[in-house]
């Protein structure tokens, strides 16, 4: 998250401490790219057409774990909204989240590996 800018920046001094806008360090292209997939979230959660008919092609874990995120991050989206936040505010907590979700299904250990692993 901190990678690619989508991390309040800090003003500190003593025990006072300010958070500001999003760093933007790292790549532009990507946060932008993630903060636009954020706006999707607006929406409540559905399985397209498109991905019901490639279903068969993704393990069950990686899509159960997809529509954890999916369901969690409208959910987040539509709780900032109702407190009062801005949807571009909400919208770029939601792209960290989103890049939260990467990460993990990224640096996540296949569960075949893990289980040879163990034997």
């Amino acid at each position: 998250m901190s990678y690619l800018g989508l991390t309040p920046s800090e003003y500190s001094s003593g025990e006072q401490q300010h958070r500001g806008h999003i760093t933007k360090t790292g790549n532009r292209h990507a946060r932008r790219l993630l903060v636009e997939a954020a706006w999707h979230y607006r929406h409540h959660p559905r399985t397209s057409a498109r991905a019901a008919g490639l279903a068969e092609h993704v393990p069950a874990e990686v899509s159960a774990h997809a529509w954890q995120a999916q369901v969690r991050l409208h959910h987040r989206h539509r709780a900032l909204s109702e407190h009062g936040k801005r949807s571009t505010l909400a919208n770029v907590a939601i792209a960290r989240e989103l890049t939260g979700f990467i990460w993990a299904s990224m640096t996540r250990t296949p569960l075949r590996e893990q289980e040879s692993a163990a034997a």
